[in-house]
């Protein structure tokens, strides 16, 4: 199956859309996939700003990329496009450090009016960064994230059941298997 890269545009360390990238990547490894988080927040703000390229923290994103068959791209949004965290890795990475990669784009955000964040702010830059195939992204009220008592995420029924359609094509796209699993097959 696909090696896929799971990236957490966020500040924040109690985020909606960790949650619900985290939500997403289990039902990527359920489908067989091999899924690594990325959380751009735990990386050196420094290296980040002042656009240090050969950090060891930043050479090690641009490595995580380079090996990914597939990206998800979670951010949430602030007036009306993607995070500047989010943005200032985005700029680091080469030009084309998408090139041959499938990417699925997330966002999430307090408001429906924000929903075409997606396509009128992120993916024309996913797609100059040589993305092969951008599939449709998804959109998620921050109301329909939250966390249980032990922090795993939990999304709202609708959200969810969104959610697995999305994630489902991606993973299609990507060769991996798609829909619900048989008991047998989630052993």
């Amino acid at each position: 199956m696909a090696t896929i890269l799971s990236v957490s545009g966020s500040p924040s360390p109690t985020s909606r859309t960790t949650r619900l990238l985290r939500h997403l990547d289990e039902r990527l490894r359920q489908h067989g996939h091999e899924v690594t988080t990325l959380d751009v927040r735990t990386l050196p703000a420094q290296a980040l700003l002042g656009a240090d390229l050969r950090h060891p923290a930043i050479t090690g994103a641009a490595d995580l990329f380079a090996r990914a068959d597939g990206v998800v791209i979670g951010t949430p949004v602030y007036k009306a496009a993607y995070s500047g965290l989010l943005k200032s890795l985005l700029d680091l990475l080469p030009q084309y450090a998408l090139a041959g990669k499938t990417v699925l784009p997330l966002a999430t955000g307090g408001s429906r009016a924000h929903v075409l964040a997606i396509d009128y702010a992120l993916r024309p830059v996913l797609s100059s960064m040589g993305a092969s195939h951008i599939v449709p992204g998804w959109f998620t009220l921050d109301t329909d994230v939250a966390a249980d008592d032990h922090g795993s995420p939990l999304v709202a029924p609708a959200a969810a059941a969104a959610l697995e359609q999305v994630t489902d094509h991606f993973s299609a796209t990507l060769g991996g298997r798609t829909g619900t699993l048989t008991l047998a097959e989630s052993l």
